[in-house]
């Protein structure tokens, strides 16, 4: 993997699955007494916020913790943004720190990609505007293999604001990566132009809702609409809401939250045990401890790895030939001939 994660599309099937394993080991860290390792001490993480978060901003702070990582909150609330600094500004400043991570939330698109052009740290993006959320869909993926195991085949249908759905994005690109088939549906003001390119079909009606496996509801984003895209709520809820009339015995129920109850979701469903809604807050921890880790320290374990199967077969070679090295005083390199298991005495005194 990269050093950072500004998309799904930096990841390859096998780094997504890598993380999910990893995930999954971190899991267990989380059910002990004492839920922290140590492997990512001396480090520190930078969440930088600039929206209003409760999931992502917690889970990310707990995530680096528990790894053992120094934290730095900053929100743009309160912050010297408030005085005028800049983005870019902002960024240099903390960077003063040496963090070896910013983990970014945004409302503008592509913000993520510019921190990591302005700071030698990594950089992870908690969600830039109506871009992307990769972590969302790393944690929707591992919650859903958790309940189902494998994920090929899988027909998922994403229903709602997709126009303005960050997650939307991600999990469309992750699912497919993935090998499910992913459907978006919802009001035709509502999806954006062209998504099929991302490798989804789309529908403006919730007719072929029964052939999903995963229904994928979206929260209607009314603070990111400058205008009307839906008659009223009323109207919207009536033909895209899942409701217990909607959602089938067969089918599971996933939400990135917040839920609007009553919009999107029927409180009936979101209390069923067919959602998946409380296991994506449990899954956002530890998928986030995999992120992390895999960015920061992952490649060190590799090179460890690397350094003892390198030392190991060079022990071996020398084994095989019988003979070792002896440094010479004036640091040349004499070869003295010891049998196969035979061991070479130090010597008595000083070599004449």
């Amino acid at each position: 993997m990269k050093r950072s994660l500004l998309s799904i599309e930096d990841l390859a099937r096998a780094d997504i699955e890598r993380i999910l394993d990893r995930a999954e080991s971190f899991a267990e860290v989380s059910g002990r007494a004492i839920k922290k390792v140590p492997a990512l001490r001396g480090r520190t993480v930078l969440n930088l916020f600039y929206e209003a978060s409760t999931r992502t901003s917690s889970s990310f702070e707990l995530a680096a913790k528990r790894l053992s990582a120094d934290t730095v909150s900053v929100r743009a609330q309160g912050s010297a943004v408030d005085k005028g600094e800049s983005l870019k500004d902002t960024v240099q400043t903390l960077s003063a720190y040496d963090p070896a991570l910013v983990v970014i939330r945004s409302p503008w698109a592509g913000a993520a990609e510019l921190v990591a052009r302005w700071t030698p740290a990594g950089v992870v993006n908690a969600g830039d505007g109506k871009r992307e959320h990769p972590t969302q869909a790393l944690l929707d993926l591992y919650t859903l293999w958790r309940r189902v195991g494998r994920l090929d085949g899988l027909k998922v249908w994403i229903v709602g604001d997709v126009l303005h759905s960050r997650v939307a994005r991600s999990n469309i690109l992750a699912f497919a990566r993935m090998g499910c088939e992913v459907t978006v549906a919802g009001p035709p003001t509502l999806i954006p132009r062209e998504i099929e390119s991302l490798g989804c079909r789309v529908r403006s009606s919730l007719d072929e809702l029964g052939e999903a496996d995963v229904i994928y509801a979206l929260r209607m984003q009314r603070e990111r609409m400058e205008e009307a895209f839906v008659p009223s709520l009323r109207e919207y809820a009536e033909r895209y809401q899942i409701d217990a009339r909607r959602l089938q015995p067969h089918q599971i129920l996933m939400h990135p939250g917040p839920v609007n109850r009553g919009v999107e979701l029927s409180a009936q469903v979101i209390d069923s045990p067919q959602a998946l809604i409380s296991q994506q807050v449990e899954s956002g921890v530890v998928v986030r401890m995999a992120v992390l880790y895999e960015l920061l320290a992952s490649g060190e374990e590799e090179e460890g790895v690397a350094a003892s199967a390198t030392t190991a077969a060079a022990a071996r070679a020398r084994d095989a030939d019988g003979a070792v090295a002896e440094r010479l005083p004036d640091g040349s390199e004499h070869p003295i001939e010891v049998a196969p298991g035979e061991h070479l005495a130090a010597p008595a005194g000083p070599r004449p």
